[in-house]
């Protein structure tokens, strides 16, 4: 018998990982790996089996072999001519992207908004939703599983405007709003990073800003809802969170303050541990001002996160208490592949982050 629970113990010490395994990594440098340079705007990037990155820019969405660094364009000129505008082939700007199983998936964020899902080997493509009308603007897009996702906008009526699939993104809904919270007057979303949407499990969070800003939750992949205040900056159509992440389903955080005062710190970043339902300002009137994407460092154990902004790179190490600018370069947005690299973008490119 001994034997037996000896052998089943040096069995768990090999296979008995868990989800909580922590390491801590203390990152205070970033090497900056330049992957793709051009006079575009990226502002959403996703990672499929860290071998790809499908991202959206001014004028269409491309791919990058992070193998091969070989990176291949879809291009459309953006023009306000409607004859353009209302051919298929039309393209807003792109800053909702992500990738569910074999398919990658963008969407423009004017008016008229389309969807398209493309074939990430053949890159062939198809319009599987499309949304015209004064007000549509699309942010953010994320997906529970290879068959079901959401995309979140700004409110059209009194509501946000949320589409879900749960087909694997051939067909897309949109949700009433008397199945909504209502919102505010002047409360909107910003597409700056694609950073609007955090899924943990069937959970999931939408952050909101402008004249408010509170963050909108679904424990059931968007069935219903509830909404909760954050004490994140508010009363202009700049200010409030602009991005959120979640560790797991208690820990988060959301990031954001006033693009136009960018230096400002104040009331500017938040954490939770309640899954979202209240929420505590960190760093407050210290540490990093403006920042359009926040993301937790994986494996960190949720003390361990990097804020990427156009006035450049800073990571806490202690939940947010604390934040050390690593870099002044600019980026609008990052996704990690593993919790030592990620692949960040903004105005001129995409590069690799190396952090040490």
């Amino acid at each position: 018998m001994r034997i037996i629970v000896l052998l089943l113990l040096g069995m768990c010490v090999v296979f008995c990982t868990t989800e909580d395994s922590v390491v801590t990594h203390n990152f205070s440098k970033v090497k900056i790996v330049p992957l793709f340079k051009d006079t575009i705007s990226i502002r959403a990037v996703a990672i499929y089996n860290d071998t790809l990155a499908g991202f959206g820019y001014t004028k269409g969405y491309g791919f990058i072999n992070l193998n091969t660094t070989k990176v291949t364009l879809t291009n459309f000129e953006v023009s306000s001519g409607d004859t353009i505008k209302n051919n298929d082939n039309w393209i807003a700007e792109q800053r909702a992207v992500n990738f569910a199983d074999s398919s990658f998936f963008s969407l423009g964020i004017g008016s008229p908004a389309r969807l398209r899902k493309i074939n990430k080997n053949t890159k062939e493509e198809k319009i599987v939703y499309k949304e015209i009308g004064e007000g549509v603007f699309y942010d953010a897009i994320a997906f529970w599983n290879p068959l079901e996702g959401i995309a979140m906008g700004d409110p059209i009526d009194t509501c946000l405007s949320i589409i879900i699939t749960r087909d694997g993104g051939d067909t897309w809904k949109k949700i009433s709003c008397t199945n909504l919270p209502e919102t505010f007057v002047g409360e909107a979303a910003f597409a700056a990073s694609n950073g609007n949407i955090a899924i943990v499990g069937d959970k999931t969070w939408i952050v909101s800003g402008g004249m408010v800003s509170r963050v909108f939750y679904s424990p059931d992949k968007g069935k219903n809802w509830e909404v909760f205040d954050t004490p994140i900056i508010k009363g202009k159509k700049t200010t409030g969170a602009y991005s959120l992440d979640f560790y797991d389903k208690n820990i988060g955080i959301i990031f954001g303050g006033d693009y136009t005062a960018p230096e400002n710190n104040v009331a500017n970043k938040a954490i939770t541990n309640d899954g979202g339902k209240t929420w505590q300002l960190v760093s407050n009137g210290n540490g990093a001002g403006y920042k359009s994407c926040v993301r937790y460092i994986p494996n960190g154990g949720g003390k361990e996160i990097v804020a990427v902004g156009f006035t450049g790179i800073s990571i806490s190490n202690d939940l947010g208490k604390n934040w050390n600018i690593v870099s002044k370069e600019s980026f609008y947005t990052l996704r990690f592949i593993n919790d030592s690299i990620a692949i960040a973008a903004g105005k001129g490119g995409i590069s690799k982050l190396l952090f040490k």
